[in-house]
């Protein structure tokens, strides 16, 4: 018995040792989780707090952290159904067969032609390899998909969705998919009709063109919010894009705000579209002899003045300098030049940087180092900016092609931010009214202001023309079914407002 109680005391500070490893053992798995869920959360990009918290104002100075963050999140407010849950569940579903898509076009028009493919594929139930970029246009950039968007998270965010692999399996080395070019602007049903059969008959099918191959209008909602999650969520830039990308933005907000000039007034913009307005007869002859370089362009000859007048052609530097000072844009207004190379350098800049002197270049925010990273990889360095026009106060873009159309939209996402689309058909009869002296410098700043009060983002649906998919309102630029009704009140009221 004396035994028996002398072991008592014992067995209770054993029972109280095990009972305090247990305890321990348990607060050390919840560390261990809980940081497994945070590094889950980090790998799969899921947005850790709401947009709006991040949303810098439109005037006055910004915070550089928030404008960072605001760049690539999505917003939450009215369009939470298009944000991925905690962690996308896999969708499970009979794959129909293998789409592989060869994107072609600048940057904006692979971006597009991306969140096409995708929709597709996920109508169809087809399996998606990551998309190929185009290394065969004008650009020759060499770029991967992976080398300007984060693979991993494109393919993560979308598994709730569609399966997207790196590569096909291996058993269909050595076999030539059927290649062939979707019909342009098809809705749904073609796709259902004509290409299913196809690939379940074939059962890998690669399509060599992308561009503009699913209508703006007319497709079920549920695949036009599709549309908006891949171009809005799913489609990120590499970490490393990102991180100089909010860099440049952070260096632009230290002064306060600024305006994103989208100047398209590069060589291959004004060969391509025959826009020679302002050039020299020895320009003109430069710029026709590219153009006719190129076999697969097909228009050859092209009356510049004609395009010039129907508003076919980007308005030239010196015209944009009247245009920014007519609408009010002050002077010490710091300016970032979202463009590649201008055709005729700084010559033709001169105008504008006389009226506008804090004109910037990312030439001016990037070092030789990193300008060096980037050399003969233009649709990274598009990528650039692309971030920055994102995150501007104000988005004034010279032109209307793939760019500017994708950026407006990405900016009425994110709550309507400014963006001032020039009418250039009626620019350009101011402009030349002015010039010839039949409109007095206060005529036409009244004229241009009064031309563009509607002209700003306000929240409308977009122009539908049927049978004329290219005359009407492009689904990027106002993705208007991805837009909550009560956000639309809000910003309606904002702008009538301002």
């Amino acid at each position: 018995m004396a035994k028996q109680k002398a072991s008592l005391p014992v067995i209770r500070r054993r029972i109280g040792g095990v009972g305090l490893l247990r305890w321990a053992v348990r607060v050390a798995s919840s560390i261990v989780l809980w940081t497994a869920l945070l590094q889950l959360s980090t790998f799969f990009g899921l947005p850790l707090s709401p947009l709006r918290a991040a949303r810098p104002s439109c005037i006055g100075n910004r915070n550089t952290s928030a404008t960072a963050s605001a760049v690539t999140a999505v917003a939450s407010d009215d369009v939470g159904d298009l944000a991925p849950p905690a962690l996308p569940t896999r969708r499970s579903y009979r794959s129909n067969g293998y789409l592989l898509v060869s994107c072609n076009g600048g940057l904006n028009q692979m971006r597009a032609a991306i969140c096409d493919m995708v929709t597709v594929a996920r109508y169809l139930n087809l399996t998606m390899v990551v998309p190929e970029l185009d290394k065969q246009s004008f650009w020759a950039d060499p770029s991967d998909f992976g080398d300007i968007f984060d693979v991993n998270h494109f393919i993560y965010s979308l598994r709730d969705e569609v399966k997207v692999i790196r590569e096909l399996p291996h058993k269909f080395n050595g076999k030539v998919p059927l290649s062939m070019q979707p019909v342009s602007w098809s809705s749904e049903k073609y796709y259902l009709r004509q290409i299913l059969p196809l690939v379940r008959k074939h059962k890998v099918i690669r399509f060599s063109r992308t561009d503009s191959r699913l209508a703006n209008n007319g497709l079920p909602l549920k695949l036009q919010k599709l549309r908006c999650h891949v171009n809005y969520n799913a489609l990120r830039f590499t970490p490393s894009i990102e991180a100089l990308g909010n860099n440049m933005i952070s260096s632009l907000r230290k002064t306060g705000s600024f305006v994103v000039l989208h100047l398209r007034y590069e060589m291959d913009m004004l060969a391509f579209s025959g826009c020679t307005h302002g050039c020299s007869g020895q320009e003109t002859a430069e710029l026709t002899r590219m153009r006719y370089a190129y076999p697969w362009w097909k228009e050859k000859e092209i009356d510049s003045e004609k395009k010039r007048l129907e508003g076919l052609c980007p308005l030239t530097p010196g015209e944009t300098t009247l245009v920014l000072k007519a609408l009010g844009i002050p002077r010490d207004t710091r300016i970032y030049i979202a463009s590649g190379e201008i055709y005729g350098g700084e010559k033709r800049l001169a105008a504008l940087k006389a009226e506008f002197p804090n004109i910037v270049r990312k030439e001016m925010l990037l070092s030789e180092d990193e300008l060096h990273l980037f050399q003969k990889h233009s649709t990274q360095m598009a990528a650039l900016d692309y971030l920055v026009s994102v995150a501007s106060d104000v988005f004034i873009p010279s032109n209307d092609g793939n760019m500017a159309k994708v950026v407006e939209g990405h900016r009425r996402f994110m709550g309507f931010h400014r963006t001032i689309q020039l009418d250039r058909k009626k620019l350009v009869e101011l402009i030349d009214l002015f010039e010839d002296q039949e409109l007095s410098w206060n005529e036409f700043c009244t004229a241009v202001k009064e031309l563009h009060e509607g002209r700003m983002s306000q929240p409308t649906r977009r122009k539908v023309i049927a049978g004329q998919p290219k005359e009407e309102d492009y689904f990027y630029a106002n993705p208007y079914e991805c837009l909550g009704p009560a956000r639309k009140r809000r910003e309606k009221l904002k702008h009538t407002e301002t």
